[in-house]
């Protein structure tokens, strides 16, 4: 059977556009049944000596310098969006207008009101879309929404989370420019809340339901900084650090947690899930396992198990190796792709939609204005969605 081609245009060559890329690029080696296969069509970042360079590594047909020209290419039919937070909501919009396909790296925007807007015009331009949120698709945490899914736990208690980092300590460290836009707060929208609570919370909501209420404080250690493109000393307007509790629908209290300030953490990120029957925790550094402990057990061997998440049996790994062999982070760019891909042809929603991606911009417009008021806000997240 011949293939249907999606051609994709790649907007940013940084580390989410080489993530972007592998993902695509490894479909038709490992998900050779499916029925839609990309097509590296075209490219596109300023620089045209680096856009060019990137263009020849990834395997992409051709470049381009402008990304309003690549929308308006003929040869498109999906616009993958790889750039800081600033230019989601103009590139979306734009690429909804002309009939493109979207997928959007997260957060989905810098503000509420701007995802709103995204998601008004992507609708009502009726465009397949979707927002990389990719860590729903590493196997070990879709096996923990399956395990929450069939019951196994009962009723749910206790969600709690952290995401944390150390890059950002130094004091000399600039805000703003290619390397550092995320601490400049108009290219970023605020600081460890969209960027790494967002994870956080995509995966709370997907696993454990919508989050009604939030009470937060964040802080910002560095006041001040140089400004990359203007070499002037500037207020720092993102946050360095975010903790905040919240109510689920469920009944169940959330606790999350989320600092670049963690001396010692390059990408701590963990999960528990505490329920009547059983409990599940996951980390980000032993991506493959899966802890539970189930209270249904025999006294004498009851405790906390690890599964190794590597059989043919468990999610997406009949696509990989032999069990016990592992996978890593950039699989789960791969899984992305491919649930895209085969989105289009059962014609099901590809998850989390632009319309889920903005039900975690409403938690985190909650978190930061809790903090800045000092008191509990109203998500009015609705979910499902």
């Amino acid at each position: 059977m011949e293939k249907k081609k999606l051609r994709i245009g790649l907007i940013g060559t940084g580390f989410m556009g080489r993530t972007h890329s592998n993902g695509f690029n490894r479909i038709t080696n490992f998900f050779p049944n499916l029925a839609y296969e990309p097509v590296m069509q075209a490219v596109c970042s300023r620089n045209e000596e680096k856009v060019k360079a990137f263009a020849e590594q990834w395997g992409y047909a051709s470049y381009e310098t402008d990304w309003r020209k690549l929308i308006a290419r003929d040869d498109i039919d999906a616009v993958d969006i790889c750039t800081p937070n600033d230019t989601h909501a103009e590139i979306a919009i734009a690429a909804a207008k002309a009939g493109k396909m979207i997928l959007c790296e997260k957060p989905l925007s810098r503000t509420l009101a701007e995802g709103e807007e995204m998601v008004k015009e992507i609708e009502a331009a009726g465009v397949k879309n979707t927002t990389w949120y990719n860590y729903r698709r590493l196997p070990a945490v879709t096996l923990a929404k399956q395990i929450v899914d069939s019951g196994k736990l009962g009723r749910i208690f206790h969600y709690r989370a952290n995401f944390l980092q150390d890059w950002t300590i130094s004091p000399d460290l600039p805000q703003g420019g290619a390397g550092t836009w995320r601490l400049d707060v108009e290219a970023a929208g605020s600081g460890v809340t969209g960027d790494l609570l967002a994870h956080c919370i995509d995966t709370a909501l997907w696993i454990n339901g919508g989050i009604t209420d939030v009470s937060a404080m964040t802080e910002t250690f560095i006041k001040e900084r140089v400004h990359t493109e203007s070499g002037q000393v500037q207020k720092v307007g993102i946050d360095d650090a975010c903790l905040f509790h919240c109510h689920f629908e469920n009944g169940s209290l959330g606790l999350f947690e989320s600092t670049r300030y963690a001396r010692g953490h390059k990408a701590l990120y963990t999960f528990e899930i505490n329920g009547e029957h059983a409990s599940l925790r996951w980390d980000l550094h032993d991506l493959n396992r899966l802890e539970m402990y189930d209270h249904a057990d025999e006294s004498i061997v009851r405790g906390w198990k690890s599964i190794l998440v590597t059989d043919g049996d468990q999610p997406y790994m009949d696509k990989w190796w032999v069990p016990g062999l592992s996978i890593g982070y950039e699989h789960s760019f791969v899984h992305q792709a491919a649930d895209f891909l085969k989105s289009l042809e059962t014609g099901e929603p590809c998850s989390p939609t632009f319309r889920e991606a903005l039900q975690t911009q409403k938690v985190c417009e909650a978190v930061i204005d809790s903090a800045k008021q000092k008191q509990w806000k109203d998500t009015n997240v609705e979910w499902p969605c």
